[in-house]
């Protein structure tokens, strides 16, 4: 048995949106201010931030609307544990990184376009605030890499050594 077609759909497109979310700004570092495309790239990223805090919003929706599929066979509930331990966490921080950015740029007093329209911001920044809430959200962020690679090593381990269907369940038919 498999996911819905929308949960897997919202999977893959939120994995898409958060690679590009977490490229864009580790390109930013790379190029120099002067240069438009520095500010390009903060602005996909905070575009593909929103994007991913609605779609997980819907995500949310969708697993308490379907059961997911039991795994076969089934796995010790220690890994069952550990997997819903893993899975918080993402949806978790996924949901957390949007709106601790989204609070951070109106603290700071940065007026920003979401899809073209500009965002409102905050008349008079609070810098010490905006700090502090600019280290979490990258606290958080840089633990996304963490846990994003278990997931994954997980769900590979799960397809090619304990050889069940893990994997299968969130993959598009074929």
């Amino acid at each position: 048995m498999r996911y819905s077609k929308p949960q897997i759909a919202l999977h893959w497109l939120i994995l898409l949106l958060i690679a590009v979310t977490y490229a864009a700004i580790e390109l930013k570092g790379f190029i120099p201010k002067p240069n438009p495309w520095h500010n390009y790239v903060k602005i996909i990223h905070f575009n593909a931030g929103i994007l991913v805090l609605v779609l997980m919003l819907l995500r949310v929706y969708l697993k308490k609307k379907y059961t997911s599929p039991a795994i076969s066979p089934k796995p010790p509930a220690w890994q069952t544990g550990l997997s819903h331990l893993a899975h918080s966490l993402l949806y978790l921080g996924f949901i957390a990184l949007p709106i601790l950015g989204i609070s951070l740029l109106f603290v700071a007093g940065k007026s920003w376009p979401l899809l073209g329209i500009s965002m409102p911001a905050a008349s008079i920044a609070d810098k010490a605030t905006a700090g502090t809430i600019k280290d979490f959200h990258e606290w958080i962020a840089n633990a996304g890499y963490f846990v994003i690679g278990i997931h994954a090593i997980a769900a590979l381990y799960h397809h090619y050594v304990v050889k069940d269907d893990t994997l299968v369940r969130m993959m598009p038919k074929k």
